[in-house]
């Protein structure tokens, strides 16, 4: 029975298959805990801080959307931390291990002082308000370069330990670790904060800095073996400008990274904007715009699910990608066309395919940036695309905004005619855009699916092995 018990294990436990002889699957759930302590970071900032600075601390929302905004400072510098992964020297013989180890240090060290700051911040305090701002916005600072700096790493150390083969698997795992990790956290964080006051804040978000901590700390127990040719310091290295302009003339690499910024800016933008166009324009109840993002979440694991067992048949990664794209050109229009026709159902379906297409269109980038890195420019490849994708993600949601209330302002103010004067017209402005990114999108793909040799790249990250249960 037992013997039979473990021949079923693989078929019935989500990407149990995405284990491997070099990379078993208790070492591949240890290693993808840094994805969870993302995720925790990036709800902890981008919702419940939020929504605590603004109601419960009454802080200016200006104020917040400057600090909020902090963390994307360091996202354009991932590809240099990526780089320097790659060709780092260490007398311990590592080279992820340290900056993973250093990322998590920022984590934990922002989000120690965060919480004394945000009250000072507030004005809780009898001295001047100014060593709050100044400490605040260190705390999200380092927040940020934290997280970039883990997450970038944390993928090339993932791409050295998976066989090829298996890939666009881990890439899976990882992915639904970080939905994972953000779900559990913002359900958490919310219970622990339901009888808000300044020592429970205190408690909740270092708390979640020694849970960073210790779950970084196992997640990289035993990861990547010392190598003894990484101890040479004085050994002849390529400078940040060099491997970057290698990586960038190769290929098609430019118009991969247009690709996914396009693509990753026209998924983000509807982030800050769905819950109050449920709200506003079909009236649908507080309860009713919290679950959009559980539909959100459930489409997006689906598309992660999908791409891989697409990209583990051989599929190309730059098609599962296009597909993405196409995806969310349906969505979005389900979402337009639910406010005309006041149908709830029909908005129910664009939010599950908006996250559909996402899963799919982030798997099948990600893939496509692991298949075109060498061995030694693992780091700088995920870490441009990591750069772009943070950096696209980052200016698409403060544009919505904008573009939202100047389409509002305009459209009540009749500068746009009789016939456009309803409370949509700022909302479907934003959507018709991101229908536009994502037909750019297509346009920035359709080289990259025609190219042979990057076709084949690609398609070797995505090749499985012959598997009878796939």
């Amino acid at each position: 029975m037992a013997r039979g018990l473990m021949r079923l294990g693989p078929g019935l436990l989500p990407f149990a298959d995405a284990a491997t002889a070099e990379l078993p699957l208790g070492r591949l759930l240890r290693l993808a805990l840094f994805q969870v302590t993302v995720g925790m970071a990036a709800v902890l900032l981008i919702g419940t801080l939020n929504r605590v600075m603004i109601v419960e601390l009454d802080v200016p929302a200006w104020i917040v959307a400057v600090m909020l905004s902090l963390p994307l400072v360091f996202a354009p510098f991932r590809a240099l931390v990526g780089f320097r992964s790659d060709t780092h020297r260490s007398v311990l013989g590592w080279r992820r291990v340290p900056y993973i180890w250093f990322g998590t240090l920022l984590q934990f060290g922002g989000l120690a002082i965060m919480p004394f700051a945000l009250l000072i911040l507030s004005g809780d305090t009898t001295g001047p308000v100014w060593p709050g701002h100044v400490a605040a916005a260190l705390a999200f600072v380092l927040v940020g370069a934290g997280l970039h700096t883990t997450q970038t790493v944390g993928l090339a150390l993932a791409t050295d330990l998976a066989p090829a083969h298996v890939r666009p698997k881990v890439v899976a795992l990882l992915c639904v670790m970080l939905l994972v990790g953000m779900l559990v956290s913002a359900v958490a964080f919310g219970l622990l904060l339901a009888d808000f006051s300044a020592l429970r804040l205190i408690k909740v978000i270092q708390g979640a800095a020694v849970v960073t901590l210790v779950l970084n700390g196992i997640a990289l127990w035993k990861q990547e073996a010392r190598d003894p040719s990484r101890t040479d310091r004085h050994a002849p290295r390529r400078t940040f400008s060099q491997s970057w302009a290698a990586y960038a003339n190769s290929g098609l690499a430019r118009r991969r990274l247009v690709a996914t910024g396009l693509g990753t800016a026209a998924f983000s933008m509807q982030d800050i904007l769905l819950e109050p166009y449920g709200g506003q324009i079909l009236h649908l109840p507080v309860a009713a715009t919290t679950a959009l993002t559980a539909m959100l979440a459930a489409g997006g694991g689906l598309g992660l699910l999908l791409a891989a067992r697409w990209l583990g048949r051989g599929g190309d990664a730059f098609r599962v990608a296009a597909a993405g794209s196409g995806t969310g050109i349906l969505a979005f229009s389900a979402v337009i066309f639910a406010a005309p026709l006041d149908s709830i159902p029909l908005f129910a379906l664009g939010v599950t395919l908006i996250g559909l297409g996402g899963g799919l269109f982030a798997h099948g980038t990600l893939t496509a940036s692991m298949a075109k890195a060498g061995p030694e420019e693992t780091g700088l490849a995920l870490g441009a695309w990591g750069a772009v994708q943070a950096s696209a993600a980052g200016v698409a949601i403060a544009a919505s905004g904008i573009l939202r209330d100047l389409g509002s302002y305009l459209a009540t103010s009749g500068a746009l005619g009789e016939g456009m004067n309803q409370p949509s017209t700022g909302y479907l402005m934003v959507y018709h855009l991101e229908i536009a990114l994502l037909f750019a999108t297509l346009v920035a793909i359709g080289p990259l699916v025609r190219d042979p040799a990057a076709r084949r790249r690609a398609g070797h990250a995505g090749q499985a092995l012959p598997n009878p249960s796939v």
